[in-house]
């Protein structure tokens, strides 16, 4: 028989208690003043602590802090993209599960959304642990058109082939996939994350406000639009 899981020492809750408090009061920081405006100070304030030197215990610095809620950001929104794309049948309804499910987790986080595909915070450069997060979309996206091409079902309509320049232009994203990946599938994947994030970036900072009556309705036609032109029939 296995051993059962350890319980978590009194000191350990505690922890595990103040670290997710510092989270959740960073964020109320970032949707009143962005993730520019994030400090450690303003977050011990906020806690009603007497100073920031007891935060360097779990986060060394401002960066650290934005780095671990950069990671929480992109993990939730690849959990919620996952969920949605494991009930679905077909590609093209996976694909539009997943762009509903990324949709509802922005308009709900906006202020998260926005830290992960916003403008780049000044003085700040995201280190390695937030590429893993990072890609999860991307890669899940990138998959249905994998499986698509692998399968016999991959029928974009009529597009450019993709050359050997552009197999050079790819080579940093080529080179972790299998070696037979389709480079057309690949810029197909490519091209619907960056629709879906350039709309959802659009409706949230509000460029899409007075030319659209009903978001939902008009991204759902999107979404079956550009599925069926990237080839998810």
């Amino acid at each position: 028989m296995s051993t059962p899981p350890k319980a978590p020492t009194a000191r350990e809750r505690a922890r595990i208690e103040l670290t997710r408090d510092i989270k959740e009061s960073a964020r109320r920081q970032l949707a009143e003043h962005g993730p520019a405006g994030l400090s450690l100070r303003a977050v011990a304030r906020d806690l009603g602590l007497v100073s920031a030197s007891a935060l360097y215990r779990y986060f060394p610095g401002r960066d650290a802090l934005l780095t671990a809620l950069i990671a929480d950001s992109y993990d939730a929104l690849g959990d919620a993209a996952e969920q949605a794309a494991t009930g679905p049948a077909t590609l093209l309804e996976r694909w539009l599960a997943i762009g509903h499910a990324v949709r509802a987790w922005a308009l709900a986080h906006p202020h998260e959304y926005a830290l992960i595909h916003g403008s780049p915070v000044p003085g700040y450069a995201a280190p390695e642990d937030t590429v893993a997060p990072g890609v999860r979309l991307p890669y899940l996206i990138g998959g249905l058109f994998s499986e698509a091409a692998a399968t016999g079902r991959y029928r974009p309509a009529a597009h450019p082939p993709a050359d050997g320049a552009v197999h050079d232009a790819l080579r940093p994203l080529l080179d972790r996939l299998p070696p037979d990946t389709p480079a057309d599938a690949v810029v197909a994947g490519l091209s619907a994350w960056t629709y879906l994030t350039g709309a959802l970036s659009l409706e949230l900072f509000g460029h899409r406000t007075r030319i659209i009556a009903d978001p939902h309705t008009y991204f759902d036609h999107e979404l079956r639009r550009l599925g069926t032109v990237l080839g998810l029939t």
